[in-house]
């Protein structure tokens, strides 16, 4: 039988040059669809994304899609070059929120390796990533880091020259991407119910958001495909037998939108995510964990020549099969507690109390 060798099996940690652009393919084009299917798997309750007039009350044209919705499908782009052969993804840096994104928008992402690392193993390594999403009029909309550990399918193959990229703890205030138009001028509290503005949070406050959600089989495959993500390791059981967890993981972005979605109630008056500073998959996660979350309070910033809006750096905590008030250190020994499955540190755009209209 003559095998064809067409396939793209995807890259292994072998295959990655330091300083590479690597051009994904496949472009995705937002419809309404992908939005109404986003808030039937996470009931995010966000006005600015499933409200047009609100929408349109804070300067946007119309409702823009979800901050984490255009992240993920941004993200996905980059799977097949990227992560279809990875061990886990690891974390994010420094990703910048730069333009809101619309339905009919299509985006497409390039990535440059920024690092490499073959660990002590030789069986797999580290990549980093710098990826930048643009839309249809060849804008940035989005840029990130990521690293990623990759599986080596020749493991004679000799370890690169070790790279590891400086990286920023966060992304200052005055760095902060405000969307043109911006104002909370007309911003009516009454369509979120929100009691609490920016100025009422405190640096070092905690708040336990009492909600928790299951993650079905069938709620982590399809937002996986949804974003058209297609790592082995969320969708092929019978090879995650022979793996060390003996089943398939639930992709991190399915809980970190889980988690923002849980953190409405507390944080409901904050409107859209600037950036996010860092992120950590503490502990894997798989179908049948119920995810809980808090939020830490790690800095309320002013932003120049902004008398309406405000800025809060934000730590959000996710937790697997544990309520907030069962989890009181995150990490014991230097080591994550094992019900904790994500660690993102984000900052978000609030409106200030005496700028807001109809505040409580």
């Amino acid at each position: 039988m003559n095998i064809s060798n067409k396939i793209n099996a995807g890259r292994f940690f072998e295959n990655f040059q330091l300083g590479e652009v690597i051009q994904h393919a496949t472009p995705r084009t937002i419809t309404a669809g992908d939005t109404s299917l986003y808030i039937a798997l996470y009931g995010s309750r966000n006005p600015l994304h499933c409200a047009e007039p609100f929408a349109q009350s804070l300067g946007y044209k119309s409702t823009p899609i979800d901050d984490l919705l255009a992240f993920h499908i941004a993200f996905g782009k980059t799977v097949p070059d990227i992560s279809v052969n990875a061990v886990a993804n690891l974390g994010y840096a420094d990703v910048r929120f730069l333009q809101p994104v619309f339905v009919g928008d299509t985006l497409g992402t390039s990535s440059e390796v920024i690092g490499l690392k073959q660990n002590s193993s030789g069986k797999n390594g580290v990549v980093y990533v710098r990826s930048t999403s643009v839309n249809q009029h060849n804008l940035p909309v989005l840029s990130w880091v990521r690293w990623v550990m990759v599986h080596k399918n020749n493991l004679d193959a000799p370890a690169p020259e070790t790279a590891i990229p400086a990286l920023p703890a966060f992304i200052e205030a005055e760095h902060l991407t405000i969307p043109q138009n911006f104002s909370t001028a007309r911003f009516d509290a009454k369509n979120i119910n929100g009691q609490y503005f920016c100025e009422d949070y405190q640096v070092g406050e905690r708040i336990n958001h009492p909600s928790g959600m299951t993650i079905n089989e069938s709620d982590h495959s399809l937002a996986t495909r949804l974003y058209q993500n297609n790592a082995r390791l969320h969708f092929d059981a019978h090879a995650m037998q022979s793996s060390t967890f003996g089943k398939r993981l639930v992709y991190g972005g399915v809980v970190i939108s889980a988690c923002r979605a849980l953190s409405f109630e507390g944080l409901e008056n904050a409107l859209c995510i600037a950036a996010i500073n860092a992120g950590t998959h503490a502990n894997p996660s798989f179908a049948g964990d119920t995810i809980y979350t808090f939020t830490e309070v790690l800095d309320r910033w002013e932003l120049a020549n902004r008398a309406d809006i405000g800025a809060l750096r934000l730590r959000m905590v996710g937790l697997k099969n544990a309520q907030p008030s069962e989890i009181s250190e995150i990490k014991q020994f230097n080591s994550y507690h094992p019900n904790v499955v994500l660690d993102l540190d984000y900052t978000v755009l609030m409106p200030k109390r005496s700028n807001s209209k109809g505040n409580p």
